[in-house]
């Protein structure tokens, strides 16, 4: 298997030359030159398999450069029953028959991002150790990106961690769970404005090839292949759970802001997993709802980025997206180059000349393409989604947070007879509890080790939304360790 990008400009290169990287040279993001196509009697062999086991069946398509048994050593170290409290690592929750939570929240920070970031910081290991390097690892998050990076590369020697958020913009908890970290490899820059500024600068520093370079900068945001690839595993597992038969459909439910984790529902079903409809659910912030609907694909700006109960989907640039328009062009990186030179600087290059940092594909060959990708979407919001927390305990005694609240209330509208609908949980209520207050009337449950964690002293700096800054202050941080 190798890496092409999506805008053209890179030579093809293997999983472990990717792995540590962000975005490609170019610009554009990795992906494999072709999916591995996997057809009804694979499916049935993978049906039994343990999570562990799977991964290793799915991951080793994409990472066949890692011998075999090195990569099934990581996968089963990753996998286990006490990282994520329980021996089928995604649990999948019956409300009803034919209406399913695929339980994702069960890591070391209680959200869906354990699952590909666990993995991905024994690959990092992995892969340093095999080459003496060191990493700095440049990321930005939403709220829980951030936690599940920063607990998986804790305390590993050859791996600092510099994890921009918007200041004030996270719950509470999920502030506490990164700036409490006192590990002395890991750095939290809270940055003044919203996550598309975050994610702006992680973009504008991997373009600076010479400073990535000098710095060893890798990502772990989900414009990290690995990352996608390990989400790829929980569909696999979620269809297998609701299921009887490889024949058999389902659909859904995925909350996204960002684009990652329906990316690899898409890539799961592009691979032959027979997936009916992959049903995206924003929040206020509905920039890809609006593509969707319309063909309109319109970053918002951070004036316009508004911030909802669901924090984590506060997102108006859809970084993954452009991996779904790399696919529906055919694949045609000059194509992609040219919509997203009209997003990055406005001006021409739009199919149909919209306005400046957008692109319109209504009423061209690619929109009407669109259907044939079983894509569909809607938004939620505040009342809608404290609603559906507060109707999900009473019909069914199951708490669920306020985003797995927002992919219910759309994958509900979208459930159709004898289609088993799956909704993709997003983490643990915990770390929304004022939401959950607002829903129940009651504080939801802290697993043991998580009771004062709000309490506990932090650890940050503050600084304004600009990429020199940053690039400073990891050049200071990793010279100074390094005198």
């Amino acid at each position: 298997m190798r890496y092409i990008s999506t805008r053209g400009g890179m030579p093809p290169k293997k999983f472990s030359k990717i792995l540590l990287g962000g975005l490609a040279p170019d610009g554009g993001l990795a992906m494999p030159e072709a999916y591995p196509k996997i057809d009804f009697r694979e499916l049935e062999k993978l049906r039994e398999l343990s999570y562990s086991d799977l991964a290793f069946e799915i991951i080793s398509h994409f990472a066949d450069d890692i011998p075999a048994p090195d990569l099934r050593d990581i996968i089963s170290r990753t996998y286990t029953a006490e990282s994520f409290q329980s021996d089928e690592i995604t649990p999948l929750k019956t409300l009803e028959p034919g209406l399913h939570v695929l339980g994702l929240s069960n890591g070391p920070t209680l959200a869906f991002k354990d699952l590909a970031m666990q993995l991905l910081g024994n690959l990092f290991e992995y892969v340093l150790e095999k080459t003496g390097d060191n990493l700095n690892i440049l990321g930005a998050t939403s709220g829980d990106t951030g936690p599940s990076a920063e607990y998986a590369m804790r305390g590993k020697r050859s791996i600092k961690v510099f994890m921009l958020s918007p200041q004030g913009k996270m719950s509470r908890f999920q502030t506490a769970q990164m700036f409490s970290l006192q590990d002395p490899n890991i750095f939290n820059i809270a940055v003044r404005g919203v996550f598309d500024d975050c994610q702006d600068i992680v973009k504008a520093v991997s373009n600076d090839y010479a400073f990535k370079q000098k710095f060893r900068i890798g990502t772990v945001n989900s414009i990290n292949w690995a990352r996608i690839a390990a989400q790829i595993v929980y569909y696999f597992k979620g269809y297998f759970a609701a299921t009887r038969s490889s024949s058999e459909q389902v659909s859904f439910a995925v909350p996204s802001g960002n684009f990652g984790n329906i990316c690899a529902g898409h890539i799961a079903r592009m691979m032959g997993l027979p997936i009916r409809k992959l049903i995206l659910a924003t929040n206020e912030n509905d920039v890809l709802d609006e593509f969707f609907r319309t063909g309109s694909y319109r970053p918002r700006a951070t004036e316009e980025t508004l911030h909802t109960s669901s924090p984590s989907m506060d997102i108006s640039k859809a970084s993954n997206f452009e991996r779904f328009i790399f696919d529906l062009t055919g694949r045609n990186a000059g194509r992609v180059k040219e919509l997203w030179r009209a997003v990055e600087k406005g001006g021409d290059g739009t199919v149909n000349g919209a306005g400046s940092g957008a692109f319109d594909l209504a009423g061209t060959p690619l929109w009407e393409k669109v259907k044939e990708f079983g894509l569909v979407s809607g938004t939620s919001n505040h009342a809608a989604r404290i609603a559906t927390i507060r109707r999900i305990h009473e019909q069914y005694g199951v708490l669920v947070d306020p985003h797995t609240a927002d992919g219910l209330k759309v994958g509900l509208e979208y459930r159709e007879a004898g289609i088993p609908l799956i909704c993709l949980e997003t983490a643990l209520p915990v770390k929304f509890s004022d939401s959950i207050i607002e829903a129940v009337g009651e504080e939801p449950a802290r697993p043991a080790g998580y009771e004062n964690i709000e309490n506990l002293p932090q650890r940050y700096v503050v600084m304004n939304a600009d990429a020199d800054a940053v690039k400073a202050f990891i050049t200071e941080q990793v010279e100074q360790r390094n005198a």
